[in-house]
């Protein structure tokens, strides 16, 4: 006697489920007949509204990329960082921690799949975790900057000199 296997359909009621419909199941994007409409109109007609709409999805959405996480004190705080990673942590960090002012920074990623970066700042009594990190951030751009201005005239310097 020849054996069949079972469909999904008799194995999930034979379980005591219900059966799944093939209404339930997920339907693939059709377009509507207003999209088909909309996609057939003349390219040529409201070019200006087009080209507006276009300049407004090309600019990125403001995104809040820092903030305080639950449980930080004045003196003790956790900031979580959304798209940085160890280049930033790790100068961020060698930086703060620099200051006379700082007790401890520390930075971790939290999972290397995930696009985030917290940095903790302990300090003491005479300065803010907060204070701490704006200075913090305002040192490491002033050595980006220096190394940016040795870089551009070391550049400039060495073209002198290949074409002299």
């Amino acid at each position: 006697m020849a054996s069949r296997s079972k469909t999904k359909t008799e194995t999930t009621q034979g379980a005591g489920d219900e059966a799944a419909s093939m209404s339930d199941a997920p339907t693939s994007h059709q377009p509507t007949t207003e999209e088909v409409d909309e996609s057939m109109a003349d390219p040529n007609e409201d070019e200006a509204a087009a080209e507006a709409e276009n300049e407004e999805d090309m600019l990125p959405e403001e995104l809040q990329r820092v903030r305080i996480l639950p449980g930080s004190t004045e003196h003790a705080a956790s900031f979580e960082f959304l798209e940085e990673g160890h280049t930033l942590g790790n100068a961020l960090r060698f930086i703060i921690n620099r200051n006379p002012d700082v007790e401890l920074c520390a930075y971790a990623i939290p999972h290397p799949s995930e696009p985030k970066m917290n940095v903790r700042i302990q300090t003491f009594e005479g300065t803010t975790a907060i204070e701490a990190l704006t200075k913090g951030l305002r040192d490491l751009q002033d050595v980006c900057d220096v190394v940016t201005d040795k870089f551009v005239d070391a550049r400039q310097e060495f073209a002198a000199g290949v074409t002299a």
